[in-house]
């Protein structure tokens, strides 16, 4: 389970809804707990998905940026030093899905993380929608993760 703040979901759905048609991503900070995981922070990104990037993979297409996403890097390490300066961990990452389902594809699956939530945001004709979280599973397949709304104080 991951425990969100209706605010840090409404910073996660107004990031998708301002770079739609393309594909938002950003970094989720917080605290692992045995059975859960309480976001503290949501931090967004750019997509760095580039024609460097998916040439290297021998994925680009035109449409790559609207339906792909990559966090930097040198985004990662600042995120994961910030993190630990204030005893906090990168405990997920979100992205959107414009004009498709909240539900990841294989491409989200081939480049997770164990460990990691991962938050998708569908986007429709520029409007957030459906919010879902996903995890992997120890046979590297993605499972719904539940989602607790949480006051922001707590």
């Amino acid at each position: 389970m991951i425990r969100v703040s209706q605010e840090h979901l409404q910073t996660i759905r107004t990031h998708a809804e301002n770079i739609y048609p393309d594909e938002c991503c950003g970094i989720i900070l917080g605290y692992m707990g045995s059975k859960s995981k309480t976001v503290v922070e949501v931090m967004p990104t750019e997509n760095a998905w580039s024609t460097e990037a998916a040439d290297f993979l021998g994925e680009y297409t035109a449409e790559s940026e609207r339906r792909q996403y990559a966090i930097a890097p040198q985004v990662m390490l600042q995120a994961q030093k910030a993190a630990r300066d204030r005893s906090l961990n990168i405990i997920g990452i979100y992205h959107s899905h414009p004009n498709h389902p909240a539900i990841p594809s294989e491409c989200d699956r081939l480049y997770a993380w164990q460990g990691y939530s991962y938050i998708i945001v569908s986007v429709q004709n520029g409007k957030a929608k459906e919010v879902q979280s996903w995890s992997l599973d120890d046979t590297h397949q993605f499972q719904a993760e539940a989602i607790e709304i949480v006051n922001s104080n707590q």
